[in-house]
């Protein structure tokens, strides 16, 4: 898992169809300290985060399926945790 801060909503007209119903955000990656840390990347959403919220990433198809949908899908990334405080 990894720790993220989502920037935003995406909206799409067309989509894969194991895509509807799900909500698609964007996320970039922080560090313990909120920091900017890699690359931003699309993650679903299982817990109804929203944007300016640091979550819980998990980047491992397997564990997406498992939470959004059957093995056969096609999801990569799922946020699965609302982070309330970080101690380092």
């Amino acid at each position: 898992m990894i720790l993220c801060r989502v920037l935003g909503n995406v909206v799409a007209t067309q989509k894969q169809p194991a895509y509807h119903g799900h909500k698609m955000l964007i996320v970039q990656p922080v560090d313990e300290e909120g920091n900017d840390k890699g690359e931003s990347f699309l993650s679903f959403d299982s817990v109804q985060a929203g944007a300016g919220d640091v979550v819980l990433v998990e980047q491992e198809g397997n564990c997406a399926r498992q939470i959004l949908g059957t093995k056969e899908d096609p999801f990569h990334s799922v946020i699965c945790g609302v982070v309330d405080k970080v101690n380092t």
